[in-house]
Formats: structure tokens, sequence, C-alpha cells
């Protein structure tokens, strides 16, 4: 039988109970191992006069932001037999509320206070936590993963990319998310790898954490690298960083270039799923920087090709039963590079005529000037096609560099110009934010929108910045 959660970090707890732990860049605060462990107990004891016995196998909601106190809820729910279930502390209460009845949770852990929700749901005896999925689409869906799911994919992760007991990551995504469990979270727990919990997500901030903390691995999404590279830092601003990574969107291999040729270290692409865990990784950077694909499978990872452009994952750390197939096509090379095609529930039907919106965020993502690209149908009486763009170029000559590129048909009739997306904090595009974007009457518009439409209607942006 494999160890739990709570166990693996007992064990990396005794072999050095004062190694650093966990470091808050905003206060300097540091925690060892034993620090940590000590305030895990603290709160596994005030769940025991909250009710004892009742937290036992159930699964509990926590809303707690990155920091010493996210993984003293954590730890100390794994400490007490319950089901760690992290949500997004930034939704609204609401929100949060309906996420944690959704995906079966007896109790919401937020501000400090315990609020019981019902009797929840009856997990698996081997569940170890539930992930949340993207909700960048919609509402987010909770997945329950067992112990020996959870440190594969630790392990494979540490593996691959070379991640040492001795390496402190600085976390700037969130902990509670798929990736940072399998980045951040996971390698604390198993081996011990310290977490430096980033002071802000603004570039200087991030430099001065840098600076500060010396971290040398650094878990990240694009927005936060393009942020870095279009920020006035110096090239040896990131000099302790050996090892930065990207996943959670695509990145541009402009942006990629562009931040090696400033701070001198790759970055290197990442492809995972909440499902799966890590996918694919590119292990040189050099995929990355061409835009060659995401990398190859992760050590303890199969790939193999599946009909209508997909693939099949499996692995130790795939949820269910070990196989799993992503909803994005994919193309599988001769060497094992993966690479990304658009997801495959994106063909839609404009006037009898089939289109896949991701070919037209290729095809948009080709023109020059244009870093990011979001293609949808709007429904009403007459559906039309939208796309928003992250660029500074006018609708009017996007519109015009794409003929030649699609056939007229598949040209979107309404082009919303971003200087850059809303994004999730995993770094994803918000599709909802986008669509209502796209959507937006004039007159409920920011200032300063640049659109383009065949008709009188128009539709604008506003600017919105952010933070696997």
């Amino acid at each position: 039988m494999s160890k739990t959660l709570f166990q693996l970090w007992g064990a990396t707890l005794e072999r050095e109970p004062s190694a650093t732990a966990v470091v808050e860049a905003a206060s300097g605060r540091k925690w060892s191992r034993a620090s940590l462990a000590a305030g895990a107990a603290a709160f596994s004891a005030s769940l025991s006069l909250a009710g004892g016995d009742i937290f036992l196998r159930r699964r509990v909601a926590m809303s707690v932001p990155n920091g010493a106190d996210w993984f003293h809820a954590f730890i100390g729910l794994l400490s007490a037999g319950a089901i760690p279930a992290p949500i997004d502390p930034s939704e609204p209460e609401e929100a949060q509320l309906a996420a944690a009845r959704r995906i079966g949770a007896s109790h919401l852990w937020r501000d400090g206070r315990l609020a019981r929700l019902g009797r929840g749901a009856r997990p698996a005896r081997d569940e170890a936590l539930v992930k949340l999925t993207s909700a960048s689409t919609g509402a987010p869906r909770g997945l329950p993963a067992t112990q020996a799911q959870m440190e594969a994919d630790g392990r494979q992760v540490c593996a691959t990319m070379g991640i040492r007991p001795t390496d402190a990551s600085l976390a700037a995504i969130p902990l509670g998310y798929s990736y940072g469990l399998g980045n951040l979270v996971l390698p604390l727990l198993i081996q011990g790898s310290p977490v430096i919990c980033a002071s802000s997500a603004f570039p200087q901030a991030l430099a001065a954490d840098v600076a500060r903390f010396r971290p040398s691995v650094f878990p990240a999404v694009p927005p936060l690298l393009k942020a870095l590279v279009d920020a006035d830092l110096p090239g040896q601003s990131l000099a302790s960083l050996r090892l930065v990574i990207s996943a959670g969107s695509p990145l541009d291999p402009a942006l990629a270039m562009a931040f090696a040729g400033k701070f001198g270290v790759p970055i290197h692409g990442f492809y995972g799923t909440s499902e799966t865990g890590g996918i694919a990784f590119d292990r040189t950077g050099r995929a990355t920087q061409r835009g060659l694909g995401v990398g190859t499978a992760l050590e303890g990872v199969t790939l193999s090709r599946r009909t209508g452009g997909r693939i099949w994952v499996s692995s130790a750390a795939v949820l269910g039963r070990g196989r799993f197939s992503p909803a994005d096509r994919a193309e599988l090379g001769k060497d094992g590079t993966l690479r990304l095609l658009g997801r495959t529930d994106r063909v839609v039907k404009v006037a009898g005529r089939r289109v896949d919106l991701a070919e037209i965020e290729r095809a948009l993502r080709t023109v020059p000037g244009v870093s990011d690209a979001s293609s949808h149908l709007l429904g009403g009486p007459k559906p039309l096609l939208a796309a928003a763009v992250a660029t500074a170029l006018a609708p009017a000559e996007v519109k015009r560099l794409l003929r030649g590129k699609l056939a007229s048909w598949k040209i979107p009739t309404r082009i919303v110009a971003l200087s850059r997306f809303p994004v999730t904090v995993r770094g994803k595009a918000d599709g909802r934010r986008l669509r209502q974007l796209l959507a937006a009457p004039t007159l409920n518009l920011p200032a300063g929108a640049r659109t383009i439409a065949s008709i009188s209607t128009l539709s604008a942006s506003r600017q919105m910045s952010a933070s696997r």
C-alpha cells in the first residue's frame, strides 16, 4: 500500500527538521519544516475542538492565499484524516460556497472560520485530495485524486525537471491548482524543496524577491513572463534562476526568445491537465523558443496517438484508471515531441458551414504584431464569428492581414483589439470574460476601445492584467 501524503511529509520532516520549508517574501518570515509542522498541528487541533472525527474521510474545502497558512491548513487537514479541496480564494464568497458544495465538501475553511455545508460526499478510502479544474470556460469540477496518483505526479515532475531537495521554488502561481500542487506543494512534501511565496505578481516585486531569496526554480505562466520582459529590469535581475517553466496557456515563441535574450535563462514549456498531472516538458527550451511543441513525455509518462487527432496519456499519476485523453488536438512527432493544435470541442457551424475556431486562432497568431488570439461564435438570430486579439494593431489592419490566410467566410466579422488578454489565475485566457467583451454593447465599454465590425454594431475591450 502506498504511503499517504501526510506520511511522506512526515519522512521529509524527520530527515531534517531545521531545514527551511516556506518563506513569505512580503514579510521575510521563514518557517522551518518543524515550525511548519507545528502550525499544521495547531490547525489540526482547532479542528478537533470544532468536532473531531466529523472531518475524518470528509472533503473539506480550503480557501487560503499562498503562504505558510496555506500549508498549515493543507497539512493540518491531512493530519486530521480529512480530504483537502483547495479552491480559489480570489473568487467571491458565494462562488466559493457554490464550488465547495459542488465538489461534495462538508465544510469550507475561509478567513480563519469554518463553515459547515452538510454531510458532503463520502470519498474513496485512498482519496488524498480533490483538484479543481480550470474555470476559464465554465464552472470548475472536482477531481478526486488518490495518494499514489499525487505522489507519482510529484516524483515524475521532479525527476524530469531535475528539481532537487535543495532547489527553492518561487511561488507566484496558486498553490492549490494542479500546476501549483505538482510543481510546488508535492516537491516540498515529498523531498523537502523549499517554497518562496512571492510578495506580488508585479515584475519589480518578483525581481526583488529573486534578488533577496535566491530561488532557483520559477514555475510561471505566460502573462507573468511577458510582464518581466516588458518591465524596465536589468538582465541580471533573475540571476539565481536556473529553471523557468511556462504552463497554463500557449507561450509565444517570440516571448520565449525575448526572455532568454534579456535574462540569459531559457523558458521550458510544460503541458499537463488536472486529470493527468504533468504530461510533456521541453527539457532544453529549444522547442519552446522555436514554437515546435511542448516537449516530450515526462519520465513515467507514455503518450500514444488516438483517432481524431488526439493523444492518450498513460501514467501512474493519471486519475481514474491510469489512462486519459485530453480534449486538445495534438500531433506526436517521430521524436516524441508533442505539438498542440487546439481543442477538439471547438468546431462550430456558421451559415451551414463548419468552422474550426482553433484554425482561426492559429491564423491570427501568425499575423505580425499579434501575440494571442481567441475566437468565438456569438449567438443570436444571426450567429457571427468574433475574435479578440492581443495586439497594438488596429482591428481593420488585423482583418486585412488575415486575407490570404483564411477563406473569406472564416474571417471574423467582429474583431476586438486588446493590449493584453484577461486571464484566470492559472494564466489561461479567461474565455468567459472574452466572450463578454466581444458581445458588450458599445455604450457599456471603456474609452479607447478599438473594434471593427461589418455593421454598425461594435464591441470593445478593457485592459485586464493578471498573474496547469
